[in-house]
């Protein structure tokens, strides 16, 4: 059995993070964002491989995560020779498959019991399944559609308010029996969302929805990425660094130097190599990358700053993300909501 990650976008939503970094290794905390997709599959012994669908910036995926004998997986990777969407990419990486196929949207981030979903979808005898989540504002989003006994009935694409008739959306994680995979043509641009799945439904094929309920996010914007360290540092999502619930103390890497009369607020995270001056303020929700340098009298507050970045005396980075290699300066000041790309600049009082 094999999973197949989709993780050849260009992370548009993300930029000016993803010019220089793929999504599929933007970090989360001091772990490429695929680790945690990973995770998941390894929770299913059965699966014996691991596709990675490529096209942007592959050879830097390629580099960390390798033949995946570190992350207990084997792993190999399908490149594409043109963006061929969704479906077209999953037909490309499933080549020769004979057995059942998983397959994850590469900007998920969830904690579903995967198990469970392939067992739903064997007692079902699917030809697809379809993992669905609810949503607190349904209007925003392209619906899904499911039967009481989970059967799938339609694809509702943003509708009007007096169309909605469910709250659940597309959560991006799939079971499919590569027998349907024929419909899907080669080597061309095809969408498993608009055409593959649409078609399930008007064949009457079986094509069933497991309802999850759980920790879902979609990490691929600013604002999204940012949430996602907010509800592991909260417990939301159990994972290292914070294993276990908390709203506590800080949590720093040993090889973090944190001068006497620093002052750190929990929760946050400090990485190897990370410097803070005595004065300086690290608040609460902040992320300091490997070798990040705060000076004194800074402060950083529910910020994202990824390695090697310098933060001057007196700054004061609030609600903001910075790339690799920054350089913050003496009395900057960084509001909310600001997106620095790596190697950014910001010089001594210049207000962002």
């Amino acid at each position: 059995m094999r999973a197949i990650l989709l993780a050849g976008g260009k992370g548009t939503r993300l930029r000016p993070l993803t010019l220089h970094t793929p999504k599929p290794i933007v970090p989360i905390f001091n772990r490429p964002f695929l680790t945690y997709q990973l995770d998941c599959v390894r929770q299913v012994p059965e699966i014996t491989e691991v596709v990675l669908s490529l096209n942007y910036q592959p050879r830097r995926i390629e580099h960390i995560f390798g033949d995946g004998a570190a992350h207990g997986l084997h792993i190999r990777y399908a490149v594409e020779p043109s963006p061929l969407g969704t479906g077209g990419a999953i037909r490309f990486a499933a080549q020769h498959a004979t057995d059942t196929v998983v397959v994850f949207n590469g900007d998920v981030l969830t904690a579903i019991d995967l198990a469970a979903v392939i067992r739903l979808h064997r007692e079902r005898r699917a030809k697809a399944t379809i993992v669905l989540t609810p949503v607190e504002n349904p209007a925003a989003y392209g619906l899904v559609e499911a039967s009481a006994d989970g059967d799938v009935r339609r694809f509702l694409e943003k509708p009007d308010p007096n169309e909605i008739t469910c709250n659940t959306i597309n959560a991006g994680i799939y079971v499919l029996e590569p027998e349907t995979f024929d419909r899907i043509p080669a080597d061309e641009p095809y969408s498993i969302e608009r055409a593959y799945f649409p078609s399930l439904v008007e064949r009457g094929e079986t094509f069933v929805a497991y309802i999850y309920k759980g920790y879902w996010i979609d990490i691929g914007t600013p604002e999204k990425y940012q949430q996602v360290h907010r509800d592991i540092m909260d417990g939301r999502f159990l994972t290292a660094p914070f294993e276990n619930p908390s709203k506590g103390p800080p949590v720093w890497n040993a090889d973090a130097k944190v001068e006497q009369g620093a002052e750190l607020e929990g929760p946050c995270f400090l990485d190897a190599g990370v410097v803070v001056k005595a004065g300086a303020h690290i608040r609460p929700y902040t992320v300091l990358g490997r070798q990040c340098h705060v000076e004194r009298g800074a402060e950083v507050a529910d910020s994202i700053i990824w390695s090697n970045s310098w933060i001057g005396a007196d700054a004061a980075v609030h609600g903001a993300i910075a790339g690799r290699n920054c350089h913050i300066g003496r009395n900057v000041r960084v509001r909310p909501g600001a997106v620095l790309g790596d190697k950014s600049v910001a010089t001594d009082f210049t207000q962002l």
